[in-house]
């Protein structure tokens, strides 16, 4: 089984839609999915999944529209938009990844899978129980599709060479990735970027018969980007440089 995690458009927030740019980038994703879907139901059939938000389904929409097929909608898909105090911004809440790295980095606890979310911040705002209720979502999601998780692997309850494919956001793909890999959310929300409309490929790996493990082909792809000569967007990003005129904060 293939599982396809997309990052949405270039968003703009303020309609919950995809800017100018956001809808050409779903556009030239579509055109990659089309030919890389198509044929699949020859070998396996597609399901496809989305976040309740409109930027997700928005940049769903020419796929979907292109292939004739529809997608369910599933709330735990959305944006992992819960809220925390930041060390150094006490004036409004943030999403627990946003934060400056010289203050998460103090705190070990936070690299740690078993123990990042006792980081008092993190207690405060429950963030590991909603971390664990998009984890065992995802998990029940992917035992309907066959593969029931135990322990760090899965079970084998029926094999195929079927494509999952859920339109999201970088917060919950995150801890998707994180859940997969048995690690803290908090280096991976850290030290990757999934620039939009950017696909993440996983596949399972049968190697012993009935237990599988999931293994990520590549991240963040922007390839059907590069081949319209689009310039990936920066809305994923902070400034390279500090004196640099782009996002700070």
């Amino acid at each position: 089984m293939k599982i396809l995690i997309i990052r949405h458009g270039e968003p703009d927030y303020s309609i919950d839609s995809l800017t100018e740019k956001g809808w050409r980038e779903a556009e030239y994703l579509s055109e990659m999915l089309v030919k890389q879907l198509k044929d699949k139901t020859e070998h396996g059939e597609v399901h496809f999944y989305m976040s309740p938000y409109g930027r997700a389904q928005d940049t769903a929409s020419p796929t979907l529209r292109k292939l004739g097929c529809t997608a369910e909608v599933l709330p735990w898909l959305r944006e992992f938009d819960v809220f925390i105090d930041r060390p150094d911004d006490l004036t409004r809440k943030r999403i627990p990844w946003d934060w400056v790295p010289e203050d998460w980095v103090q705190d070990s606890r936070l690299f740690l899978a078993n123990h990042w979310f006792e980081n008092e911040r993190m207690a405060a705002g429950n963030v590991g129980d909603e971390y664990r209720k998009v984890a065992d979502q995802f998990d029940a999601l992917i035992a309907r599709h066959g593969y029931r998780r135990e322990e760090s692997l899965y079970r084998v309850e029926r094999p195929n060479h079927d494509v999952i494919v859920l339109f999201c956001h970088f917060g919950v793909e995150s801890v998707l990735l994180s859940h997969i890999w048995g690690v803290s959310p908090m280096p991976v929300w850290h030290g990757f970027c999934a620039q939009p409309s950017s696909v993440t490929t996983i596949v399972t790996e049968e190697r012993r018969e009935g237990i599988a493990s999931l293994r990520m082909l590549s991240f963040g792809d922007i390839s059907h980007l590069y081949e319209h000569d689009e310039e990936p967007s920066f809305a994923a990003r902070f400034c390279e440089c500090y004196g640099d005129d782009t996002r700070h904060d």
